[in-house]
């Protein structure tokens, strides 16, 4: 039984009989993060796979954990915000294409950010981060609050009246801003500080296990293989 996102319609569960066996035709066609055409016959109850041909292996994925750990990030990020309700050619193309950067070598950081921002956007979840989310003033250029309650960004006098609101700052922001409304090729030109970037990610974060009700299990896995690879005692950036 697998879980695939697909092209013409959307997230499936399908059958693919025999797949386990050594000499299945369609076993290595069938990996976790491979772009495939299938060919699917309707099943009495679950649709079946009969053949599988790979268009973009993405390998690269697949031979580091580091870079494992963030595909699953992913992947397990479209499947938890998404059912089986039929096509949505924009969310398949941004998960291959964040699969693609991922694999191209790209700074994982920039490539989760951006793929985070366009998933909230592409399935009504856009955080509002030029006004208050509360009073609707224009936010201005000095660190402000995010509550994931309201959607976006509180000015400080809001933000002091929700204590579950978490502060951001000026420069924090200022790079959510541009993601959400750059293309990725324009997210090259920001060159974020460590300090600013896992400021985004902690937000971030927090403001998707609000969304899902529960938190995400790949960070946890990011984080021991990040500890892992670095040296006696530095921190890890996820």
């Amino acid at each position: 039984m697998l879980t695939l996102f697909t092209r013409e319609m959307g997230k499936l569960r399908l059958v693919a009989k025999g797949v386990r066996k050594l000499r299945s035709r369609k076993a290595g066609h069938l990996e976790p993060f491979t772009q495939a055409s299938l060919l699917v016959a309707r099943g009495r109850d679950i649709p079946i796979i009969t053949q599988a041909e790979t268009i973009h292996a993405n390998l690269p994925l697949k031979e580091d954990l580091l870079l494992l750990g963030y595909a699953s990030y992913v992947v397990e990020l479209l499947d938890r915000f998404t059912y089986e309700e039929g096509e949505n050619r924009s969310l398949y193309r941004l998960l291959v294409d964040s699969l693609d950067y991922l694999a191209s070598g790209d700074e994982p950081g920039r490539v989760l950010r951006y793929y985070e921002v366009r998933l909230l956007d592409l399935l009504g979840y856009r955080p509002q981060l030029f006004q208050c989310a509360k009073c609707d003033e224009d936010i201005q250029p000095e660190d402000q609050y995010f509550s994931a309650e309201h959607g976006g960004v509180l000015c400080p006098k809001c933000g002091l009246e929700f204590p579950g609101a978490r502060p951001i700052s000026v420069q924090a922001l200022k790079y959510l801003r541009y993601y959400q409304r750059s293309s990725y090729a324009e997210t090259a030109r920001a060159q974020v500080p460590p300090g600013a970037a896992r400021e985004m990610e902690a937000i971030m974060q927090y403001y998707l296990t609000y969304l899902l009700e529960r938190g995400l299990n790949t960070p946890a896995f990011i984080r021991r293989v990040r500890n892992l690879n670095e040296p006696e005692g530095g921190k890890p950036d996820w």
